[in-house]
């Protein structure tokens, strides 16, 4: 049996246990989940600063302790919804390693790798729900910290469940991109916001030989 990365976005986590148990069907099922709408939220409620570098969260102490208090929130009703066979567990006790990115302040790059816990979870049958920190602690944008348990796992395909149809080119759903010309885009500034950290991502995975799926775009390799 092959195995797939979902990834969900904070925004949709509490709605995706039906996508999840279907793919269950046919794969091992490894989930990782962001929280980005709580965070802001919450950091806007404590008179945090809410600060974005190309879709990527700036991250001060106290806007980790947010973080982590969020992505445990999000981990909870997840694999609530998910049943028995959820199993919580958080990047950085699991050894999830990244490389720190200084500039964002507590943030890391997630690096690729396999965490005893994860493979030890999916060969029971059961589904590891991820929160991506890393070791440090660090904050770890989710969409890395996917594309990384994706190639660790050496996954068949990554998919981005997100709030958004896909990669949006003169106005539609682009049905596919090639990994070079996603790049291009990136380096000409064509695109912002959140679907840069996710491009970034996939296009990571998809040159690692795993299908990637942002929405309803795929990436190729």
């Amino acid at each position: 049996m092959s195995t797939v990365v979902v990834k969900l976005g904070g925004a949709v986590a509490g709605d995706s246990a039906e996508t999840i148990l279907a793919l269950a069907q046919r794969h091992r099922v490894c989930v990782v989940h962001g929280a980005g709408p709580q965070i802001s939220a919450e950091m806007s409620r404590l008179g945090l600063p809410v600060e974005f570098v190309n879709g990527r969260r700036v991250t001060t102490l106290a806007g980790l302790e947010v973080v982590r208090r969020s992505l445990a929130d999000v981990n909870a009703v997840l694999c609530a919804t998910l049943g028995e066979l959820a199993v919580p567990l958080f990047g950085d006790e699991i050894g999830l390693q990244a490389t720190p990115v200084p500039e964002l302040g507590l943030v890391g790059e997630a690096l690729p790798s396999l965490p005893p816990a994860v493979a030890q979870a999916l060969a029971a049958g059961k589904f590891p729900v991820v929160a991506p920190l890393a070791v440090g602690p660090l904050n770890v944008n989710a969409d890395d910290a996917a594309a990384a348990l994706a190639l660790g796992l050496g996954a068949e395909r990554l998919h981005f469940l997100t709030d958004v149809p896909g990669l949006l080119l003169g106005g539609a759903v682009a049905t596919s991109i090639d990994a070079a010309e996603a790049e291009r885009l990136l380096e000409a500034g064509d695109l912002a916001g959140g679907i840069v950290p996710k491009l970034q991502a996939a296009i990571g995975a998809a040159r690692g030989g795993v299908e990637a799926e942002i929405g309803r775009t795929a990436v190729l390799g």
